[in-house]
């Protein structure tokens, strides 16, 4: 991720949430505090799934379920910082 800003992930973050949720909302709508699960977005624990397969298809960064998820998707920055901290080294 070397070279990508802070906003280019979360840019990129919103797209991934809004497709692989299938969310009839403009990613930009997306805050970056925003509450994910259980928030305006109305997310639930399989569209968390669906995030967590994603980040891990797209990111290489592996989410177990439970409390680690639950803080990675607390939002779009908490979402972004365990991508930056725990993706592999390029």
């Amino acid at each position: 991720m070397t070279g990508t800003t802070t906003e280019d992930l979360n840019a990129a973050l919103k797209t991934l949430i809004v497709e692989e949720c299938d969310k009839d909302v403009p990613p930009e709508s997306i805050g970056d505090d925003d509450v994910l699960i259980g928030g305006a977005l109305d997310l639930d624990s399989l569209d968390a799934l669906q995030i967590c397969i994603a980040v891990q298809n797209r990111y290489g960064v592996r989410i177990k379920a439970g409390p680690e998820a639950r803080r990675a998707l607390e939002s779009v920055n908490a979402l972004a910082r365990t991508i930056r901290e725990r993706q592999p080294a390029a």
